[in-house]
């Protein structure tokens, strides 16, 4: 299981009630499994994660997030506190109705594998990731 998802769920069981919801067809920012292996590949040769997306003539993120604002809706769910370091969800949520009184970034700690992919993520991509200044640049 992804850290973050485990994360969020020991999160939900640490204050007694939450709600996960987990959206299919989110596989590499939305452009599915198959284009997100050929970015990958893009990747190992030196493109970033947006790059390489971009260079396949993707969108950089083509993930919906109405579906899962309509799903809280449905449980009567009007207001989240949301464990996310993507602030694209925040605002998806908001446009839809829901209130977020909190996002609650979960900061994995980076690995080699991952450091310069969490970088790219928080540079490009807006995401709440302040634990990686504390990571040495030259990983």
């Amino acid at each position: 299981m992804r850290p973050q998802l485990t994360t969020a769920l020991r999160e939900i069981v640490a204050a007694g009630r939450g709600i996960l919801v987990y959206l299919r067809g989110h596989e590499g920012r939305g452009i599915g499994l198959l284009a997100k292996l050929r970015a990958m590949k893009l990747q190992a040769e030196g493109l970033d994660t947006v790059e390489a997306n971009l260079a396949l003539g993707l969108p950089v993120d083509a993930r919906d997030y109405g579906v899962a604002a309509k799903i809280l809706h449905d449980l009567g769910v009007r207001s989240v506190r949301l464990l996310s370091n993507n602030p694209r969800k925040l605002e998806s949520l908001l446009q839809h109705g829901i209130n977020v009184v909190e996002q609650v970034p979960l900061l994995i700690p980076p690995c080699e594998e991952n450091i310069t992919y969490l970088r790219t993520k928080r540079e490009r991509l807006d995401h709440i990731l302040p634990h990686l200044d504390a990571v040495a640049r030259s990983s």
